[in-house]
């Protein structure tokens, strides 16, 4: 049966990134619920929490994410930028580039949340931003070698967001084009569904009043309904 912490030798391995002073890794990797045991303990023994590190983490995330996304998109408008940015350093997306490198394996965690407390979204997103601050401090204050670490993990993330955003423009742009012209009705009808309940595939048309005006087809509605609102924007010669 495994025991958890795992080692920190192992997280190191993991990242990539071998930490000259143990206890800022350490400190990264302590839940509040730990030191708050610690300190009503028998030994009482007066243990920082990763809070503190969560904050700056926080802040080097965004700096790096922001950084990227700039250079990469250097065409698009302020709004876009802001939109990707916002989608890859939410807390379901940092949860999950925690749950890449095993990070909730190497939580100290305190009694009660041992149970749930290594796959808690919430935990993994706070414990992840505190390393990427202990890696920054570490470093001597190197962004570099934090988006070392960071970029391969979250990249994709970034090209995934800009595809979704791409999609959600084609239905917003149609949906501003039809309030211009006053009364039309403009909804999304799906008109059929294929294959098995795991691997679905849906038609949809964009239909303004009783005309339609684009069909899509994808492997959820809402991708039908992005496709259908591209082919419609094309039909009225928008984009």
């Amino acid at each position: 049966m495994v025991s958890y912490p795992l080692p920190i030798e192992l997280l190191e391995k993991e990242i990539g990134y071998k930490f000259n002073d143990i206890t800022i890794i350490k400190t990264a990797l302590t839940h509040s619920s730990y030191a708050n045991e610690q300190k009503t303990g028998a030994h009482k023994k007066k243990i920082e929490c990763n809070e503190r590190l969560e904050f700056l983490g926080d802040s080097v995330l965004s700096f790096i994410t922001s950084r990227y996304i700039f250079e990469k998109f250097a065409d698009n408008p302020e709004g876009y930028l802001t939109k990707i940015r916002a989608a890859v350093v939410c807390s379901k997306s940092l949860a999950s580039l925690a749950n890449k490198i095993g990070l909730g394996k190497y939580i100290l965690l305190g009694k009660g949340e041992e149970e749930n407390g290594r796959i808690n979204p919430k935990i993994l997103e706070n414990t992840f931003e505190a390393l990427l601050a202990a890696i920054y401090l570490d470093s001597n204050h190197s962004v570099d070698t934090v988006s070392e670490f960071l970029m391969p993990l979250i990249s994709e993330e970034i090209s995934e967001a800009s595809k979704n955003q791409v999609s959600l423009d084609y239905k917003t742009s149609l949906q501003q084009f039809v309030q211009a012209t006053g009364k039309d009705r403009l909804q999304y009808i799906c008109v059929g569904e294929s294959g098995p309940d795991h691997n679905k595939t849906f038609e949809v048309e964009a239909k303004l009043n009783s005309n339609v005006i684009g069909r899509g087809i994808g492997k959820t509605k809402r991708e039908a309904e992005q496709k259908a609102a591209k082919e419609a924007l094309e039909l009225f010669a928008i984009r």
